[in-house]
């Protein structure tokens, strides 16, 4: 039995330089714009077997614009930042730039009070090896930037500190494969959608 997940990055819900960390504020009027700009090239998307999506705000909204109706899941809720939850880095680093080092140098580093990078990645991962589908089934997850980059992570068995290297932009679909316990990343060739 094979596996299709496609995780969804949500949608905008502010600029980027104003980025917060566990950023929870519903999709700004640019985010919404661009979604329903998206759907049409999304909407096959939607004939996933099973609809996910991280519990925020952004990610329930990019959902529903896009006429998926997904399921929250708690196991991928954005990484609890403690403290820092609510603040951008600008404002972190002002303040707290030692812990701020520290945090993007060891991913067992918890200054903030809150989750690990590794915890973090472990979480999501744990979501990503418990998803059952029917045979050859694909599921959706809409979920935050983080928890994309963190699936990544996980689902290559990448070191963790690879996690700081990988982009994720809003709207951008990861589709991962899982054949006999094992993920794989799964890139599609443009003709494929013809």
């Amino acid at each position: 039995m094979s596996i299709r997940l496609t995780l969804l990055a949500a949608a905008r819900s502010s600029s980027l330089l104003e980025v917060r960390f566990g950023d929870d504020r519903p999709l700004d009027v640019s985010g919404w714009h661009e979604a329903e700009r998206a759907a049409p090239a999304l909407i096959h998307l939607a004939a996933a077997d099973l609809r996910y999506c991280s519990p925020s705000p952004r990610c329930r909204e990019t959902g529903r614009v896009l006429g998926f109706s997904p399921l929250a899941q708690l196991a991928l809720r954005g990484c609890d930042m403690g403290r820092w939850h609510g603040r951008t880095l600008e404002e972190v680093m002002a303040h707290e730039p030692r812990a701020v080092d520290a945090w993007l140098a060891d991913p067992r580093a918890v200054p903030h009070g809150g989750e690990s990078l590794l915890t973090f990645i472990s979480r999501v991962g744990a979501w990503l090896d418990t998803r059952q589908a029917g045979n050859d089934g694909h599921i959706l997850a809409v979920a935050e930037p983080d928890v994309v980059r963190a699936a990544l992570v996980y689902a290559l068995k990448a070191p963790p500190h690879s996690y700081w290297s990988v982009d994720i932009k809003p709207l951008t679909a990861m589709t991962l494969s899982r054949r006999g316990g094992r993920w794989n990343l799964l890139l599609k060739s443009v003709l494929e959608e013809i």
